[in-house]
Parts: C-alpha cells; sequence; structure tokens
C-alpha cells in the first residue's frame, strides 16, 4: 500500500465512512457455476454515497503489460491526503474482452477491499478451476436505529448534497435505511430536504 506523507484526515474520513458502509449485494449471476456476485456497478453504488458524504474521491487506474493487468485504486481525501493499492490479475483471453474483463475484476476487488467491504467470491472460481464450494453467509443481523448524534451531525452534509442535486431526500433515505433504521421524525427530516421545508 502506497499513502500520502500524513492520512490523520483521510484515516478518520474513512473509519467514519466504513462504520456507514454495508456488505455489497450480490446482484449478478455467473452462469457458467450457477453463481451470484457483487458487480463493480453494486460496489461502486454501494461505496460511493458514503464516500461522497466524507468527502472520500476514488480514482481506479488500470495498465496492461506482459498479459497481465493491475488496477490501482486511490482513495483520495479532501484534504489533499490518500491511500492507494493495486490489484493484478493475467488476462485469460489475449484480446480487448478479456483486458476489460480483467480490468472490471481487478476494479472491483480492489474497491471492495479499500472500503473495507465484502462480496461474495463465487466468480473467481474460474480462476482457480474449481466449482463453488463458499458456504452461504450468516444471515444479516437486525438493523439498529440510527444514532441521533449521528443523525444530527450529518444532517448539514445531507442538506447540501441535496440542495446542490447531487442526491435527492429520497436517496439519502434509501441509502440510511439500507444500514440502520429511521425513526419517523428523522425520515420526515430528510425528505423535508427535497421539498424546502427544513426549519
Amino acid at each position: 500500500m502506497n499513502k500520502s506523507e500524513s492520512i490523520a484526515e483521510i484515516a478518520t474520513a474513512l473509519a467514519k465512512a466504513q462504520a456507514e458502509i454495508s456488505n455489497a449485494s450480490k446482484n449478478a449471476r455467473n452462469p457458467h457455476f450457477k453463481s451470484v456476485y457483487a458487480d463493480l456497478a453494486e460496489i461502486l453504488n454501494t461505496v460511493r454515497p458514503v464516500f461522497s458524504l466524507h468527502e472520500i474521491a476514488v480514482i481506479q487506474a488500470p495498465q496492461y503489460e506482459n498479459g497481465s493487468v493491475s488496477v490501482e485504486t486511490m482513495l483520495i481525501h479532501k484534504s489533499g491526503e490518500w491511500v492507494s493499492s493495486s490489484v493484478s490479475a493475467p488476462v485469460s483471453k489475449q484480446d480487448a474482452q478479456g483486458v476489460g474483463s480483467a480490468i472490471t475484476y481487478c476494479r472491483r476487488y480492489g474497491l471492495a477491499a479499500m472500503a473495507g467491504i465484502a462480496q461474495e467470491d463465487d466468480d473467481a472460481n474460474g480462476a482457480v478451476g474449481g466449482p463453488n464450494t463458499r458456504k452461504a453467509a450468516p444471515a444479516r443481523p437486525a438493523l439498529a436505529s440510527y444514532p441521533a448524534e449521528s443523525f444530527s451531525d450529518n444532517f448539514e452534509k445531507w442538506q447540501t448534497l441535496v440542495e446542490s442535486g447531487k442526491k435527492s431526500a429520497r436517496d439519502i433515505v434509501a441509502m440510511l435505511e439500507s444500514k440502520a433504521v429511521l425513526s419517523n421524525d428523522q425520515r420526515e427530516q430528510i425528505m423535508a430536504l427535497g421539498t424546502g421545508d427544513t426549519a
């Protein structure tokens, strides 16, 4: 892993972001192995909204050399601090489609690792040549109530996102409710951001 000289601010931001990020849902199917996994879009949809709230950007830079692809994933904080790491994989089919598939694979695993989230590894069987033997993931525990203190601390960020048009109030409610149970009052406060009825 590489990093900027100081990582104090990005470390704090990442700790807060990881407390809010849930594992990615398995939304794609690998018909060859009759398995499901979280695709790149699902990983991005899981990570980006939370990183955005904590002012962290993601950059992924692919390279191809000697039959292998590598992707460097860099997380950059608004302070200018950053951390990065690379993932490499051989390209099984030496054409544009094979290179593109390997890049997508590396992007997906690199970002999931840097964000600290889990994903199903079913589609990796092609890399090792074996059937899926992974056990089903344990049931997700019941969601806890969203803490009032954290809600107050983040409300201004959500308001800025809605006012700037980057997110809708409904998107923010959906993102929060995927991680915790909002009270009716909390839900109404956020939804009011979309109508300009906030106090």
